[in-house]
């Protein structure tokens, strides 16, 4: 069994997220959606009879889910790319450790196997720097890991002499204390990396309603389709009327009618009213 996934990895690997993206992506979803039957029958013959070829198409089949589960993690600032390759390693990993005879289909079962992959890629390579984002946090960081002296959380006179010692207020120590504290808290179980393994909760095996991939098919084209329809909508617009919009409605740090005001020169009222014609306009072109 050992060999077997192995050589998975490395067949997948060739088949990965090189070169371009998009074609990637066309190609995955490209591949057909097995019926629950032929899922079953290749997770039987790969289980029970150490198939090679089996789990290959298991895994085939499914990378389009991967890449459906990693884009929803691009607002970290990761590589789109590295997202879906670490998400299959753990649609691998679920293959292997799928029981067919369980009445859940494997999409089900492998949602967390991918998202614990990625999510372990996230924390490695994003979570250690935001955890502290000012200079005066990075010191704290480094710092107060070597000040606490056990697992225990600091008392008020050692927050008060940590928080002199190092320049910062006590509230700062606390809240740092508590970062520190919840990047071991584990929502999600380590995949285990053992090859032998098999045995994982129960709660793996829960059926999810919304986990049929006809359907999470059908939802991925319909996300991908409104937001293109969106975006070719937002272009037929003009200049002003784009800005507006996205200024209004498409970035985090949203603004006021009165902010737009100052920025163009006219009245709120106005912008109000090219704001309103400009999402009217939007629902023609979307629903034509």
């Amino acid at each position: 069994m050992t060999t077997a996934i192995s050589t998975i990895d490395h067949d997948l690997t060739l088949k990965g997220p090189v070169g371009s993206l998009d074609a990637y992506i066309q190609a995955v979803g490209a591949i057909p959606v097995l019926s629950k039957e032929e899922e079953v029958a290749l997770a039987h013959r790969f289980r029970d009879e150490e198939d090679l070829q089996a789990a290959r198409e298991l895994v085939m089949a499914h990378l389009r889910f991967v890449v459906h589960i990693a884009k929803g993690y691009t607002g970290y600032g990761l590589p789109l790319a590295d997202l879906i390759q670490e998400g299959n390693v753990g649609m691998m990993k679920a293959v292997k450790r799928f029981d067919p005879s369980f009445d859940v289909r494997l999409v089900s079962f492998a949602v967390h196997w991918i998202r614990a992959e990625i999510h372990e890629y996230v924390l490695r390579n994003w979570r250690i720097v935001k955890v502290a984002t000012t200079k005066a946090q990075r010191k704290l960081f480094f710092n107060l890991r070597k000040a606490k002296k056990s697992l225990a959380w600091l008392s008020y006179a050692e927050t008060q002499a940590v928080a002199d010692d190092l320049g910062v207020s006590p509230k700062e120590v606390t809240e740092m204390e508590r970062r520190l504290s919840a990047r071991e808290a584990v929502f999600d179980p380590v995949p285990d990396s053992r090859d032998d393994e098999r045995a994982f909760a129960p709660a793996a095996y829960l059926s999810s309603p919304n986990a049929d991939p006809a359907d999470l098919l059908e939802s991925s084209d319909w996300h991908d389709d409104a937001t293109s329809r969106m975006a070719d909508a937002l272009e037929s617009l003009d200049d002003r009327s784009r800005e507006i919009l996205q200024a209004r409605w498409l970035t985090e740090d949203k603004q006021t009618l009165h902010e737009l005001a100052d920025v163009y020169g006219v009245s709120a009222e106005r912008i109000r009213q090219i704001e309103a014609n400009a999402i009217k306009k939007l629902r023609v072109v979307m629903e034509g």
